[in-house]
């Protein structure tokens, strides 16, 4: 199996992952909204934003034409949500779950973040 057919495989479950993700900001929006800092105006409004904006990168990252800059997209997506998760892990009590699924939801956020980066790395050796 070839580098290229792995990563093709790698990039269709990710947007999968990414689309179901997404869609769960709508279909459990209240879940979502300890994530969303208290500074920030419209919370239900940022999280159905961010449904939305996971959703359509999921379905472009499948798009050969706009796969990679999908890519890009998603990994400035899981750097603008780094830091709710950097805080979760230091905060008294987290927004969502205990510390240890705190502990466990960062490295998952860099995981995310590598694939992204290396998907639109891939794809820009296409080119």
């Amino acid at each position: 199996m070839s580098s290229r057919t792995i990563w093709l495989g790698v990039r269709v479950l990710f947007a999968i992952f990414m689309f179901m993700g997404g869609l769960q900001h709508f279909l459990k929006a209240d879940f979502y909204l300890p994530f969303v800092p208290s500074f920030l105006p419209f919370p239900m409004a940022i999280i159905y934003l961010s449904g939305l904006v996971e959703i359509v990168l999921a379905v472009l990252l499948v798009v050969n034409r706009f796969a990679r800059i999908a890519a890009w997209g998603i990994f400035i997506l899981m750097v603008l949500f780094l830091p709710i998760h950097i805080i979760d892990v230091f905060a008294d009590v987290p927004a969502i779950g205990t510390h240890k699924a705190a502990l466990i939801r960062l490295p998952v956020q860099f995981l995310f973040m590598a694939i992204a980066w290396k998907i639109q790395h891939v794809l820009a050796r296409k080119s």
